[in-house]
């Protein structure tokens, strides 16, 4: 659902289009760790990057692109990248001695939790849990910083089956109206700005420093007390003498320089090691022209890109870039407000006055006051999306079929999703007040049905989706051998 906003000081920041925004993105590369509350990272300084022209490079088929990720060899790690995989396993950076980055984030589990906890367990004794469900670290290497911005599109054939752009309000004094996803082309006339890129479930993290330094930081994850505490940690660790050589001898002598450069040294990792970003799912074979998808994995392909049907597209695009430079990472990087049910198996949810407002808080300080983004969530890459246990912020659903059912279902079966009261009304988007319900997108079908009207999939399509979705696992080989760890 897009509506009018009128940037809030801290979020002003100039926007240009998508592709410009990729074209950059290497150079704002941040990590995409635990989801935390803010703590001490505020006392770390940013590390400048420079901006550097881009040379446009010359357009290449999609299919020789996609044939030429899979068969790329390996770079091995710079020494900068090594330091950050050795901080990336340390598990003495935690104050339980016990937690390390690959802890939630396991390689083994596509860099995502392998277990079925709605919100992961940290702190001193492991016991306390986190804010939100754990997202996966893979395929954030072309995330753009937080910005707020024109709702464009990475090439106008990125989404099939596009219908005719709708026309804008010209009348300022007119409110904006909400406008579908899948009716927006590029260069549309529509006036529309939305929240899109950053990281963190709310996107607050617009920097490298700002994101790596919650987790470590944070009292309910790896609960380091204070930056100083965790300098005293990286000074005693076994790669310290690497540190000293690769960053100088005065790089222990403050926090704010000793974790800007492990900060650094940890996205550098993340950038580098193929791990995090593999492309090398049966879709991406199939994008290679290696392999045909099945009868039923292609009825699930055309039912997610079907604007009528699943709709998956709108917001997981699923096609690469015209150009074939980037590949799909199955998210347009932008935010909605999607109403996932209340999760009572989070200990925070039973304060009936506590509400995850997303963007507004209660993580996210500078937008509290923008009220129109109250329950907006930033959409994640569905890639892998079937090695996870848990889904949305707050982990309240546990297996894609259960997914795509509430997607269709929302607005159709609302008793099926959301809890009554006491008095036995339904109590219809349980875990956003009242006061935000016209935040939540009722514009983008399947989103658009009215209760009682038949579901926008069937059961059987419904199974043709999770299929589908089942070819974005990294790993595939064509001799039908999966790869361990993928």
């Amino acid at each position: 659902m897009k509506i009018r906003f009128q940037p809030h000081p801290a979020l002003a920041a100039s926007a240009s289009p998508r592709t410009a925004i990729l074209a950059l993105a290497t150079l704002a590369f941040f990590l995409s760790a635990c989801d935390r509350q803010d703590k001490a990272s505020a006392a770390v300084a940013p590390v400048a990057v420079a901006p550097v022209a881009v040379a446009p490079a010359a357009p290449v088929a999609p299919s020789q692109a996609a044939l030429a990720r899979l068969n790329a060899p390996a770079a091995p790690l710079s020494a900068v990248a090594e330091v950050g995989r050795k901080i990336f396993n340390d598990k003495s950076l935690s104050a339980s001695g016990k937690l390390s980055c690959a802890s939630c984030h396991n390689p083994d589990n596509a860099h995502a939790p392998a277990n079925g906890l709605a919100v992961q367990l940290g702190g001193m004794h492991l016991q306390a849990q986190g804010g939100r469900a754990v997202p996966s670290l893979r395929y954030h290497e072309h995330a753009p910083a937080f910005s707020i911005g024109p709702d464009t599109k990475p090439d106008e054939d990125d989404k099939g089956a596009v219908l005719q752009a709708a026309e804008a309000k010209t009348n300022a004094a007119s409110p904006a109206q909400a406008v579908a996803k899948a009716t927006l082309q590029p260069g549309a006339a529509v006036q529309e700005v939305v929240p899109q890129g950053g990281f963190d479930w709310d996107g607050r993290a617009t920097n490298l420093t700002d994101q790596a330094g919650g987790p470590l930081l944070a009292a309910n994850e790896m609960a380091n007390k204070s930056a100083a505490q965790l300098l005293a940690k990286l000074k005693a660790a076994s790669y310290a003498k690497d540190m000293l050589q690769l960053f100088g001898p005065a790089v222990f002598t403050s926090p704010n320089l000793a974790l800007g450069e492990a900060y650094y040294a940890l996205a550098l990792y993340q950038k580098e090691d193929r791990s995090f970003h593999p492309y090398d799912s049966k879709y991406d074979y199939y994008l290679a022209e290696q392999v045909q998808l099945s009868e039923q994995e292609m009825r699930g392909l055309k039912l997610f890109k079907d604007p009528k049907k699943g709709n998956c597209a709108t917001c997981h695009i699923e096609k690469t870039s015209r150009d074939g430079r980037f590949p799909p990472v199955f998210t347009d990087y932008q935010f909605e407000a999607l109403a996932a049910p209340r999760n009572k198996a989070i200990l925070a949810n039973r304060d009936p006055k506590y509400f995850d407002l997303g963007m507004c808080g209660p993580w996210r300080k500078d937008a509290a006051q923008q009220l129109n983004y109250c329950g907006y969530f930033k959409t994640p890459t569905l890639r892998n999306a079937a090695t996870r246990q848990v889904y949305f912020h707050n982990g309240v659903f546990h297996s894609l079929e259960e997914v795509v059912h509430f997607y269709v279902e929302r607005e159709t079966k609302p008793e099926k999703w959301y809890s009554r009261g006491k008095d036995g009304k339904l109590n219809k988007y349980d875990d956003l007040p009242a006061a935000y319900h016209a935040n939540v997108d009722v514009t983008d079908a399947p989103f658009d049905s009215k209760a009682g009207a038949p579901p926008a999939l069937t059961d059987d399509e419904i199974k043709d989706v999770v299929v589908f979705l089942k070819t974005l696992n990294d790993g595939y080989r064509p001799d039908g051998k999966q790869i361990a760890g993928k």
